[in-house]
């Protein structure tokens, strides 16, 4: 059965007339594709139809280019919160631009949008390559960052007022809406204007987007975290381990922590759902047949358990009940009404995650993720996210980028994988008490 098609069309400001200035480099020709499906059963009823099965616009530089590189001013803005391998990105869009395209004009808007709107007074920084010379060895990132919506209007007059012709956003879903908005806005305007999205999330969850920079570096991080839970653990008699790390809305640093080592029991995420009772009790008894546990809960896992709130943070996200501090204390109750003594460690290395610099492989895919990005917005793509699909640099538009969260399958590979290295059990669903 064919599914309903994918529009994966990119939208362009115009032809490209001018010559590519890089040289003994191999060009991407624009009629290459990447497969959207990666197995012959998904593509095989498109084949039998004799029709082209979904695929992505392969990303590279091009032989043709749209912008004149010495009349190019170009922009970076990096929103949201921190993420292993901004500063790599960061840098590679820069020495990108002046290495490969000779463009001498880069502006680093200061924190976030809020850096595109004059009054806020966040003055730009000139951003070349010795200014970016040894940013990728520290965490962060030295634009700064905001959450939050700015005016499309008061953006783009900014971008035309310094005669930017590129913009490249770094950030999760809602700064890919507001790149959407700029680019919708400069298109009204009718401005040559190329607006590039650069998916940064720590979390991994982008639709159409196989894998996010920083997303290794984490679960390396995290792997500390687990290990030093099991440690403390099999330590003591009747000893727990719990460690929370982050994932609002999509268990993939939770997932991932725990094939690492294999030495984690139990794995909270918020795409499956699980009673108190239904994991106490598969917790009590995993204590006393082995006399430890560790357990690894995202923080948006179990949010029906929390009383409700209405509260939203800046960038319009309800803000989620503490999980992590929430099963600390019902464990603790939970072994105390049952007369069992425990030793319970409990350990959040949210903050250290995030901030820490890229590890090297990171590293080498912020590189090559900032020079697509280059590449793509020099050749007047705009309105787009460079995306990694099927092993290969592509583009995806910004509206499928953010058409949904990318999630765990509870049916999926990646998950029965975790309950096979857990051995938790599948449903722990049971009566609420």
């Amino acid at each position: 059965m064919i599914e309903a098609v994918r529009d994966f069309t990119i939208s362009r400001i115009g032809e490209c007339h001018v010559d590519s200035p890089m040289r003994n480099v191999r060009y991407t020709h624009d009629d290459e594709r990447v497969l959207y499906d990666a197995c012959l059963h998904d593509i095989k009823p498109w084949i039998d139809k004799q029709m082209d099965p979904p695929s992505m616009e392969a990303a590279g530089p091009r032989e043709k280019i749209f912008f004149d590189p010495s009349k190019l001013a170009c922009g970076i803005v990096t929103c949201g919160g921190i993420c292993p391998g901004l500063n790599d990105v960061i840098r590679s869009i820069v020495l990108s631009l002046y290495h490969h395209y000779g463009v001498r004009k880069v502006y680093g808007f200061r924190f976030g949008y809020e850096g595109l709107v004059p009054r806020h007074g966040h003055v730009p920084l000139e951003l070349a390559p010795e200014a970016v010379a040894d940013i990728h060895e520290m965490g962060g990132t030295i634009l700064g960052s905001s959450r939050g919506p700015q005016d499309p209007a008061e953006m783009v007059k900014t971008l035309e007022d310094l005669k930017v012709g590129i913009l490249f956003a770094l950030g999760g879903d809602g700064t890919l809406r507001g790149a959407q908005k700029i680019a919708k806005e400069a298109t009204g305007r009718g401005l040559p204007i190329s607006v590039i999205g650069i998916p940064k999330t720590i979390d991994n969850d982008i639709s159409f987007v196989q894998t996010t920079f920083g997303f290794e570096t984490a679960v390396a991080e995290a792997r500390r975290a687990t290990y030093a839970a099991n440690t403390e653990a099999e330590a003591a008699r009747n000893s727990i381990g719990l460690v929370k790390l982050m994932g609002r809305d999509s268990g993939f640093i939770a997932a991932y922590s725990v094939l690492v080592n294999s030495n984690v029991n139990f794995c909270l995420v918020p795409e499956v759902s699980f009673t108190l009772h239904g994991f106490l009790g598969a917790l009590r008894q995993r204590v006393e047949q082995r006399s430890h546990a560790v357990v690894v809960v995202a923080e948006g896992a179990g949010q029906d358990l929390m009383e409700k709130t209405t509260e939203r943070d800046a960038s319009g996200n309800v803000k989620y009940g503490d999980i992590g501090v929430f099963l600390r204390d019902a464990i603790k109750e939970y072994f105390q009404q049952a007369g069992m003594e425990i030793n319970l460690k409990y350990i959040d290395p949210s903050y250290t995650i995030r901030s820490m610099p890229a590890n090297p492989h990171d590293s080498a895919f912020c590189l090559l993720l900032g020079q697509s990005a280059v590449h793509a917005g020099m050749s007047g793509r705009t309105n787009m996210v460079v995306s990694f699909w099927n092993h290969r640099f592509t583009h995806v538009p910004i509206s499928l980028a953010v058409s949904a969260r990318k999630k765990i399958d509870p049916e999926g590979i990646l998950w029965s994988s975790v309950l096979a290295s857990t051995g938790q059990p599948r449903d722990m669903c049971g009566p609420a008490r």
